[in-house]
């Protein structure tokens, strides 16, 4: 792999090591492989610079030094971006990953989290007063891309996207500017971060809605992969009531002792529930999960609400290697599922999972053009996310993922969601935010015209 070594402006980076209380890590220091790690194996990369923030100042002075100095940018918050966008080459990382305060007001059921937070801290905070808000599926995943990019999980259906439930920001812009952003204070750049990614600069803190979830039914109930049991699983995403999360699985089953052995790595399909009704309401759903098909295993028990976001964690620690593709449908048509079956008995991995998530319900009450996430006619968004153990089998499963996503095409929606696309989507962006891109662009223009935030599914100026 060549490296590409830039050189760096003495006196820029003495004045950036007088300004930033956290550590700058630098190509030998001993703990360099270390703060160059991301959680996709795949971006081996090398930068000039790790800067481990440690407050606003910090990032403030990191982004005027990578702008003086003209070198590349990655903002890493949880450090989950599958395309990579948490490092670079040759250029700086800002590590917002020691800024992890987070303060809860329950009396005004919000939360003000700063940027390096992932969500298992969001949910650890807000349980201890019986609140939450809607948060991915794993916990050990960054607020920040997430939440920027829209938020799917387990309470969308209920309390909408992540983007939804987001009050306010404190965002520090391209040219050094502290902002915070609400309805009423920069309204234009609170829109365009609901949904926008990381164009418009680095989120040093965000202030959630929170709700009353403290205890859920949760956990998963597998069926034989069968297109009946999707059909199935269709009409009760249809019918049912807001309360109930629930995303649909396929992939091989896994070593966990309510599954019968014989079913380990065999093809399969499910539903990972989270119930926020109530718990004599509980059966209920049982009954209706085990409607849908033959059920060969179920874990659905009360528990509290952030074990239900941990699920998947043990599935995909970091350093796995990772390569995805998403789209929008609506409804789930039936050419859709049979790609699912069709491709799911071929899943190429235990750690390979294609995830559906439902994006009805509260999410469908929020306008087109009210944030910049625009998917608000779609039914559900799906993930096509082959991960492996090595580089090789990562690039091996790449033709089965492309053509797993070309097979949905047909039965798919234009764009897909930007967390589910992959480096070489850039193309898809317009497609992406649909009728918002323009606005998208003439923001972008305005507060990053040099395009110093281009790390990301990038809206050029």
């Amino acid at each position: 792999m060549t490296t590409y070594t830039p050189t760096l402006d003495h006196q820029l980076l003495q004045r950036l090591r007088g300004a930033v209380r956290g550590d700058i890590v630098e190509p030998g220091d001993a703990d360099y492989d270390q703060a160059r790690r991301v959680y996709n194996a795949m971006h081996d990369k090398r930068p000039a610079l790790v800067v481990r923030a440690v407050d606003a100042g910090d990032v403030i002075a990191t982004v005027g030094f990578a702008r003086d100095q003209g070198l590349p940018l990655a903002v890493r918050g949880g450090s989950h971006s599958v395309p990579g966008y948490g490092t670079c080459e040759g250029g700086v990382v800002l590590d917002l990953g020691t800024m992890r305060g987070i303060r809860v007001d329950p009396g005004a059921r919000r939360a003000r989290v700063e940027g390096g937070c992932t969500w298992a801290d969001v949910n650890h905070a807000a349980h201890a007063f019986g609140l939450a808000t809607t948060g991915g599926i794993v916990s050990t995943t960054g607020v920040g891309g997430l939440t920027t990019g829209g938020g799917m999980g387990h309470l969308a259906r209920r309390y909408g996207l992540a983007c939804d439930n987001l009050a306010s920001v404190d965002l520090v812009t391209a040219d050094g500017s502290f902002l915070t952003c609400t309805e009423e204070h920069h309204s234009d750049l609170l829109w365009a971060v609901r949904g926008g990614g990381g164009n418009f600069g680095v989120v040093t803190s965000f202030e959630y809605r929170l709700h009353p979830v403290a205890t859920i039914l949760g956990g998963p109930t597998f069926y034989p992969l069968d297109g009946d049991v999707i059909r199935r699983y269709r009409e009760l995403v249809a019918e049912a009531d807001e309360r109930l999360g629930a995303v649909f699985v396929v992939g091989l089953g896994p070593p966990v002792p309510f599954l019968p052995e014989r079913w380990h790595g065999r093809p399969l399909c499910g539903v990972v529930a989270c119930w926020t009704g109530r718990e004599d309401e509980d059966d209920r759903v049982r009954d209706r999960l085990a409607a849908l098909g033959p059920v060969i295993g179920r874990h659905l028990e009360r528990m509290p609400y952030p074990v239900v976001n941990t699920l998947f964690d043990d599935l995909v620690p970091a350093g796995l290697f990772h390569y995805w593709k998403g789209s929008f449908t609506q409804g789930l048509p039936d050419g859709a599922i049979e790609a699912l079956v069709e491709y799911g008995t071929t899943t190429p991995s235990i750690q390979s999972v294609t995830v559906v998530f439902p994006v009805d319900g509260a999410c469908h009450r929020v306008g087109a053009r009210d944030t910049a996430f625009s998917y608000r006619d779609a039914d559900f968004s799906i993930a096509l996310s082959p991960t492996l153990t090595t580089r090789a089998d990562c690039e091996a499963a790449k033709d089965w993922v492309r053509a797993f996503h070309r097979a949905l095409a047909p039965h798919s929606m234009e764009g897909g969601y930007v967390n589910f696309m992959d480096g070489d989507d850039q193309d898809r962006v317009r497609a992406n935010y649909r009728d918002n891109y323009t606005r998208l662009r003439a923001l972008k223009r305005h507060y990053d015209p040099g395009n110093l935030f281009r790390l990301n599914h990038n809206i050029a100026p």
